[in-house]
């Protein structure tokens, strides 16, 4: 018992990110693919799992082997450059995502307790979770994301087993698996969507908290990554089997945040009552662990930017890179209230052009730094060096990234 204890206890900051990475985006890019082609894309839930662990572990072995963030070693490696890249990314993620979440939370809530607006709902979140990750601690955090979790999975996944038993559905995700005409580019979405983007460097800045540092705390890093991109990949797997049995079954097609509620009603014709609440509270769930997650992950990493801008000694920087700090504070304002003027205002269209542009380059930016810096000796070490089978993986990270942010500059300027 103490062992298993001992075991469930290093789980944490994989567990964080697992929750923040499944939000709304993805539950409906999953629920696309599910409802348009059945059984036959849920395989690239997987592998956009296992991409993503890929990409979270290297960011993770690389700051165990040098004792410096990610962020940290693009500007010392790269170049100065990088931190102008990342500030204009980060404001401009961190407004409009900010307002996404607001007005994600704000729809999940309504449809479970229409008492009060959307509008309403979502402000509301917004406050409560800039107040949790104001009063409580890191440690606080990550003990009610395991309780939320471990909610959203029993519901979404308890409505997978309901309308699929698990044994024919293996065999059908087995036998159904393909490349159907017309489903290229949503299947480079579900494996690009899951598991989040810029949260992955949130994992960084959590291993500090927890004070996992140095070759030691390798193997540690690699098991809570492991679990975190199980429980990533089920609940990828587990919406796009609920989609494929209750809405490709009856041919309905659905698009954004308001399908995942009609979904939820069709839902509920299948299983009952039961049915539809607990794929509202699984959908509820989903975003606002996605928002606390954010909230509380998104401004180390601005205070890294500081940090480093101001060229500090490690021992200083130490004191702003922390929940504490004035710089962590400003920042988590301007993500719980300046994107509310959103819910307000038409969606400002040059601000999200430019947002999408920047945005997609994070991600082939990312994959071709782990896959460069970590292949350096004489930066991690032979220890923490690259093997081929990880640098395969990651060249086709940079591969399918680099597809999508060819898509979505030739989307937005063309």
């Amino acid at each position: 018992m103490n062992k298993i204890k001992e075991i469930l206890s290093v789980l944490g900051p994989g567990v964080a990110i697992a929750a923040t990475g499944i939000g709304a985006g993805d539950m409906v890019t999953a629920a696309v693919a599910g409802s348009q082609f059945g059984f036959a894309l849920i395989w690239a839930a997987v592998v956009g799992a296992i991409f993503k662990f890929v990409l979270n572990e290297g960011l993770a072995r690389w700051q165990l082997a040098t004792g410096t963030t990610l962020l940290e070693g693009w500007v010392t490696k790269l170049g100065r450059w990088v931190q102008v890249y990342f500030l204009v990314y980060l404001v401009l993620w961190s407004f409009i995502v900010g307002g996404a979440l607001i007005s994600a939370c704000g729809l999940a809530a309504y449809s479970i307790a229409p008492a009060i607006s959307k509008e309403a709902w979502g402000v509301l979140h917004s406050l409560v979770a800039a107040g949790i990750v104001l009063v409580g601690s890191y440690g606080h955090f990550e003990r009610l994301m395991k309780i939320f979790i471990a909610a959203m999975f029993l519901a979404m996944l308890g409505c997978a087993l309901w309308v699929a038993p698990p044994t024919l559905t293996a065999v059908r995700i087995f036998s159904e698996a393909a490349i159907p005409v017309g489903s290229p580019k949503l299947i480079l979405g579900v494996i690009g969507g899951v598991g989040g983007s810029l949260t992955l460097l949130a994992y960084g800045y959590w291993i500090r908290e927890r004070k996992w540092e140095g070759k030691k705390w390798l193997p540690a890093v690699r098991y809570d990554l492991a679990v975190s991109y199980l429980l990533t990949g089920f609940f990828g797997v587990a919406i796009m089997v609920l989609a494929a049995r209750v809405l490709h079954t009856q041919d309905v097609t659905i698009a954004g945040s308001n399908g995942l509620i009609k979904m939820a009603g069709i839902l509920g014709q299948v299983i009952g009552p039961l049915g539809t609440w607990a794929f509202l509270i699984g959908f509820w769930g989903a975003v606002f662990t996605s928002m606390l997650g954010v909230w509380q992950g998104v401004p180390y990493m601005f205070c890294d930017f500081v940090a480093l801008t101001r060229r500090l000694a490690h021992d200083q920087s130490a004191r702003i890179i922390s929940s504490k700090s004035w710089w962590y504070r400003g920042f988590l304002f301007w993500l719980a209230v300046p994107p509310l003027a959103l819910l307000l205002l038409d969606k400002p269209v040059g601000l999200i052009v430019l947002y999408s542009i920047v945005g997609a380059l994070f991600m082939p930016f990312l994959s071709g730094t782990l896959l460069y810096m970590n292949s350096k000796r004489d930066w991690v070490g032979s220890e923490f060096k690259n093997g081929r089978l990880v640098n395969l993986v990651l060249f086709l990270c940079l591969l399918l990234f680099g597809y999508l942010l060819f898509d979505e500059v030739m989307t937005r300027l063309w």
